[in-house]
């Protein structure tokens, strides 16, 4: 409904459906062979029956296959009521139908705002032929009258019903286009949280087992069986972000970052209460554990520190509710002045924003980088937020310079 037809056989359907209703023509065509005017007379009615069915056929299928621009509209329109009220007013009331049919056209390819005028226009001109015949003056009102006039609207609804479903058809595919836009942009974030973390684990211990040939063979096997576990682990994740079932834990989270501070030589200082096995809400823990491993990954690829702080504190957000805030915080060289958000902290911002949190990043305390992720925990879930940050001890990593590649 209310699209072009696109096979023969919807073309064939559609003709057959405004075809039938030229049944109604039925009393003009023997009108021609039993009215007693003269021979003259209904030769010229035949022409002009000819003429007006040409002109209501080509009216109706332009505008059901192409479209009328309404420059074309109104001369035909105006030369169908002509030809209407002519042929009435010289052959008898059967030719009565015709005004009905003009009115079915002009409901079908005016726009509502001229139809609803256009079509009581045709009925009154109607009613002023038909009272040319005092023979059907008793019925001639509710015989072409009203169903002029109700079928000339009943025409106005099916256009805007068409209009409608044109309408609908059209936001459904944009629909569709922003739901695979958003489902491309969260593959997007996925991609990169996930590689882009392993891919810079897998680069540290590279290099690490490099300068460790061949003076110290057995340590370099160590980090070459830990490549090969991050590149499995990093297949398997990405398997499942495909597939969509990805749901990352903080707990799991935690262990990789300490693995890659580690291997990139940087002291973690983590909260106890990261560590906590307390319940949380998938979309709260998903979107730390994101956090989280965005974070640590920028530390380790951009910041060149000697010392990363992981901090998990309880929050009341602006309306009272309660939240969590995750805080990285480095010792590093910190961001340049000006830098905008690259494709992962914009990612990340984005993925926050989705359960309604906010992503807050600046210069770390006397220097260095911090990023705090704040994500709103529901009101059931409240007593799952920690009272305040821990203060555990920092890891047994030592501190040192960071190795060649880490650097901003």
């Amino acid at each position: 409904m209310g699209q072009a037809p696109r096979t023969w056989r919807q073309a064939v359907s559609k003709a057959l459906w405004i075809c039938v209703w030229m049944l109604y023509l039925a009393g003009p065509v023997a009108d021609l062979f039993t009215s007693p005017a003269p021979p003259t007379t209904r030769v010229l009615g035949a022409v002009g029956l000819a003429g007006y069915v040409v002109l209501y056929f080509a009216l109706v299928f332009r505008h059901m296959w192409r479209g009328v621009t309404p420059r074309a509209i109104y001369p035909v329109l105006a030369a169908l009521l002509t030809l209407a009220t002519v042929l009435t007013w010289h052959l008898g009331p059967n030719w009565l139908v015709l005004f009905i049919f003009t009115s079915v056209a002009t409901g079908v390819v005016l726009p509502w705002e001229h139809a609803r005028w256009s079509v009581p226009f045709v009925t009154v001109v109607l009613l002023t032929v038909g009272l040319r015949f005092p023979e059907v003056r008793a019925y001639y009102l509710l015989a072409y009258g009203l169903p002029a006039l109700g079928i000339g609207y009943t025409m106005i609804g099916v256009q805007y019903l068409i209009r409608t479903t044109k309408e609908l058809r059209a936001a459904r595919e944009e629909v569709a286009r922003l739901a695979a836009n958003d489902e491309r942009l969260r593959m997007a974030r996925d991609l990169h949280d996930l590689l882009g973390h392993s891919l810079s684990l897998i680069t540290l211990k590279s290099e690490l087992a490099g300068r460790m040939l061949p003076a110290r063979p057995a340590d370099a096997a160590a980090q070459v069986a830990d490549i090969e576990r991050v590149s499995r682990q990093a297949l398997v994740d990405v398997r499942e972000a495909v597939t969509g079932y990805r749901r990352p834990r903080l707990a799991v989270e935690l262990a990789g970052a300490r693995a890659a501070l580690r291997t990139a030589r940087i002291a973690v200082d983590a909260d106890p209460a990261l560590e906590r096995d307390r319940p949380l809400p998938e979309a709260v823990e998903s979107a730390l554990a994101w956090a989280l491993r965005e974070a640590v990954t920028n530390v380790v690829r951009h910041s060149g520190a000697r010392r990363c702080t992981l901090r998990l504190t309880g929050e009341t957000g602006p309306d009272g509710s309660p939240a969590l805030r995750l805080t990285v915080a480095d010792d590093g060289v910190g961001a340049a002045r000006g830098t905008a958000d690259g494709n992962g902290l914009g990612g990340l911002r984005e993925r926050l924003a989705l359960s309604g949190g906010r992503l807050e990043t600046g210069p770390g305390e006397g220097r260095g980088f911090r990023l705090a992720a704040v994500v709103p925990v529901p009101a059931e879930e409240g007593e799952a937020v920690p009272d305040g940050g821990g203060d555990g001890p920092a890891d047994a990593a030592p501190a040192a310079p960071s190795a060649p590649g880490a650097a901003r």
